[in-house]
């Protein structure tokens, strides 16, 4: 984390003083959530098809990179059933942020709020995340195949 850039999570603009440095507008929940559906799919992972080192990825909106790997799994014939994912970070608290990030997330997806689940935690300021230098985030999703 920067002072002075966006801080973006689950598809909403945070007020904070830091944010994230990406080559993307850098939210790292939905690169976690794209990570997660790619890989259930057995699709690779989100470098392979939103490369970091191409201009057409840059600055853009991961809800962009969300709603493309959604139809890539709806292609390959899968549902997502439901979405868990936990962010850690340091500060600043975002409990509040929360149910909106859930929202957001679920309209891109279009899939009910009930499957999605969004926890935060800190690091009892251990490691990159605890001193305030970066974020992490992590989700586990299930996915169906249709015949």
């Amino acid at each position: 984390m920067a002072e002075g850039e966006e801080l973006i999570l689950g598809g909403i603009k945070i007020e904070w003083h830091k944010g994230t440095v990406a080559h993307s507008d850098g939210d790292v929940l939905i690169h976690a959530i794209c990570d997660a559906l790619l890989g259930a799919a057995n699709l690779r992972d989100i470098g392979f098809h939103f490369p970091d080192n191409s201009a057409d990825f840059k600055g853009i909106d991961s809800k962009i990179l969300l709603k493309r790997t959604v139809e890539l799994l709806q292609n390959k014939n899968y549902e997502i059933g439901n979405i868990d994912s936990t962010i850690a970070l340091q500060e600043p608290k975002i409990k509040e942020f929360i149910p909106l990030m859930i929202k957001t997330l679920a309209e891109v997806m279009n899939i009910s709020e009930d499957d999605v689940s969004i926890k935060a935690t800190t690091t009892e300021k251990l490691g990159f995340v605890g001193s305030g230098d970066g974020i992490s985030a992590y989700s586990v999703v299930l996915i169906t195949k249709s015949l």
